[in-house]
């Protein structure tokens, strides 16, 4: 047995490159899931043990060592996400404000309700010390105005509410406050007051003045291109997509082309190969330079420039830089007479992203376009075993797309439906009818609009983009409006997606018929996503809106109100409906100001309003009580008030077998990290008994 061990270990030395990805993202990974934030003489032990753990493996059998070098990988990849948590580190709102808000624009986009938003650095708050000012804010502005007046880098004043980043909207959901965090993000707000220039740029640095020029293209672009192909332009040349409308973002996302509105892989990788193609051939042409140049080299080295370029007027989000990481390494490959489209390229792209931003690893921009490569990667590498030139030439670049858009759509499917709740059920085929035009059309129509531009021509280039556009815009449209166009599930539990990647990888990476070991890992991960429950009741942080699950779905407190949380809870259930329409089922009883629920044998009452909470007696006969204000009556069950919730954040209600209410807070999963409003222990679930419930509300009202 020994034997065989060690000989399926040695069998992975010519692919362990592979798997350093996969132990740092393990580390990674386990450093943002742990309850507490460790102290930093933890990591200072571990770093003085990594290299101990290498050293040691240098002693082992050649067949173990990797299995050590994988520990030591683990443990950098936990450091590094220390690191990088710490490095960001800036100022956050501890405390609703409102008053006078001066900044420096350095991004204008919109929000989800469809509102311009600007994001400011350099802040200035009326009666706060620049220490505990945040070090940016975004600000929806409402009242419709228009921001295309001001330039980056003007420094504007408003008068506007500000609040801290918010929490999860329900327990184990989406963390936009360790999002924000990442952005040295420090507080969010809006503004219905007008917006004011109060200085004009000063001497612009280079990142000022590349956000100029991408605003003046994007603004030029929708100028020549009026409508929502002009917007479409814009979002695919410079980034700027504050111009689409939300019911063509809803068509392109229904038929799963919202990937070709966000300068990713596809744009990075067709814009590139477009230019490598053009150089390599265009070199060819003239006999003096292709017989004593390398033409091939010389070509990659003009796709890496323009790459780079297009990353820097693009705004350098994180998409885009991913994007061109993994194009610059296989252009590198090239440069050094390798193969581009390998693992190895791929692996070594991976290393790159996670070691610069290790927070890139929870998001799905990371999952899906990663999932996507190496899957393309591998089949393609896979199909090499077969002779495909028998084939007539148009037949195989038609198989190659079919193939393309099949494996792509596959391998990021889990995570887009875990992420975003839907599947796109007729999405292979509106990519097969989008993608090769986008290739072969838009982009190269792009390339031609830039070049001329300095003369004056752009029109021809942009001409052909609208031709393009048009018909992908026609294809969403159509495709999203078909019956059953989009499939929608529940969000699975947090293990679910880790299970799934590293069985998936272990089918990929695994050399040898152990393999197929991989499928069994997905198997587990569908089974647990498929017995995944949603939560019987769920409450907001503000204790104004109450969810519960009814025999049609969930069932909403009220109609209007606290709409995006409600928005992520019917989409988290598989349901998405209009506030209205799960507000009207049956589930809640309404007097007034006072809604209640039963949860078996548990009544929870909710009481919304001043005068609606000084009027209750007691509890009203109920288990629980919620408020959206703060109570200092003492009260004979378990209460929370919008000060408690304020600290517990979201609440989700669920029965145990036994019968036991269970209460789990979103502080309770998302832990005592730096990201976190409330610092302090990581309590565990509330459970309410028949034997403790007493003791459990005195213990909460004394705290």
């Amino acid at each position: 047995m020994r034997g065989v061990i060690e000989d399926a270990l040695l069998a992975q030395r010519g692919a362990l490159i592979g798997w350093v990805p996969v132990c740092l993202g393990i580390g990674i990974g386990t450093y943002f899931a742990l309850p507490e934030e460790p102290d930093a003489l933890v990591f200072i032990s571990l770093c003085l043990l990594a290299p101990l753990i290498l050293a040691a493996s240098r002693l082992m059998h050649v067949a173990y060592a990797p299995l050590l070098v994988a520990m030591m990988l683990v443990i950098v990849g936990t450091g590094i996400a220390k690191w990088r948590t710490d490095a960001v580190a800036a100022p956050v709102l501890t405390f609703r404000y409102y008053g006078p808000i001066e900044g420096r624009v350095v991004n204008i986009d919109r929000s989800a309700s469809d509102a311009p938003r600007l994001t400011l650095d350099r802040v200035v708050l009326e009666r706060m010390s620049p220490a505990r000012t945040p070090e940016r804010v975004r600000v929806s502005v409402h009242g419709g105005q228009v921001l295309t007046d001001y330039q980056p880098g003007d420094t504007l004043i408003m008068t506007g509410h500000l609040s801290p980043p918010a929490g999860p909207a329900e327990p184990g959901g989406f963390d936009f406050q360790r999002h924000a965090w990442f952005l040295q993000l420090g507080a969010v707000g809006y503004t219905r007051t007008p917006v004011l220039r109060y200085a004009a740029p000063e001497v612009p640095d280079w990142r000022m003045r590349i956000f100029a020029a991408r605003m003046a293209i994007s603004t030029a672009v929708q100028d020549a291109l009026p409508g929502e192909t002009g917007a479409f332009a814009a979002a695919i040349m410079t980034g700027d997509r504050s111009a689409m409308g939300q019911e063509t973002l809803a068509d392109l996302r229904r038929s799963n082309l919202a990937h070709l509105l966000a300068i990713s892989g596809l744009h990075m990788g067709l814009l590139t190969g477009f230019i490598f193609a053009v150089v390599r051939y265009g070199l060819a042409l003239i006999p003096t330079i292709a017989l004593r140049w390398p033409t091939k080299k010389i070509a990659a080295v003009c796709a890496l420039f323009v790459g780079a370029f297009y990353l820097a007027l693009s705004g350098g989000n994180v998409a885009t830089e991913r994007a061109f990481i993994m194009v610059a390494v296989m252009l590198v490959a090239v440069l050094l007479d390798r193969r581009a489209l390998t693992l190895r390229a791929v692996a070594m792209a991976a290393i790159i992203v996670l070691v610069w931003q290790p927070e890139a690893l929870t998001g799905p921009g990371f999952q899906m376009s990663f999932a996507a490569t190496t899957a393309l990667v591998a089949v393609f590498g896979y199909l090499r075993r077969f002779d495909m030139h028998r084939l007539p030439k148009w037949s195989q670049a038609v198989l190659s797309v079919v193939i393309s858009s099949g494996v792509a759509g596959l391998a990021t499917a889990p995570f887009a439906a875990a992420h975003f709740n839907q599947i796109s059920h007729f999405g292979l085929v509106a990519n097969l009818l989008s993608v090769p035009l986008m290739g072969v059309l838009v982009m190269p129509a792009a390339v031609l609009a830039v070049c001329l531009a300095p003369l004056g021509l752009w029109a021809a280039g942009l001409w052909f983009m609208d031709i393009g556009l048009r018909w992908i815009l026609f294809v969403a449209d159509r495709v999203s409006g078909l019956e059953g166009a989009v499939g929608h599930v529940h969000a699975p539990q947090w293990v679910v997606l880790p299970v799934m990647a590293l069985g998936l990888l272990w089918l990929i990476l695994w050399q040898g018929r152990a393999r197929f070991a991989g499928v069994i890992a997905v198997l587990i991960a569908g089974t647990l996503w498929q017995q995944t429950t949603r939560p019987a009741l769920l409450v907001a942080d503000n204790g104004a809106l109450l969810g519960v699950m009814g025999a049609e779905g969930r069932v909403l407190s009220k109609p209007t109100g606290s709409g995006f949380v409600a928005g992520i809870w019917l989409e988290n259930d598989g349901g998405p409906v209009a506030q209205e329409i799960a507000a009207s089922r049956v589930g809640f009883l309404r007097d007034g100001r006072v809604v209640s629920v039963q949860l078996d044998q548990w009544d929870v009452l909710q009481v919304s309003g001043k005068t609606a909470l000084a009027a209750l007696d007691g509890c009203g006969a109920a288990d629980v009580l919620i408020s959206n204000q703060v109570d200092n009556t003492p009260r004979p069950c378990l209460v929370f008030d919008i000060g408690k919730l304020r600290r517990t954040g979201a609440l989700a209600f669920d029965l145990s077998e036994a019968g036991d209410l269970v209460i789990t807070t979103a502080h309770s999963v998302t832990g005592n990290r730096p990201w976190n409003m409330r610092q302090g222990p990581s309590e565990p679930p509330i459970i309410l008994s028949q034997e403790r419930q007493a003791a459990n509300a005195v213990t909460l009202l004394v705290d």
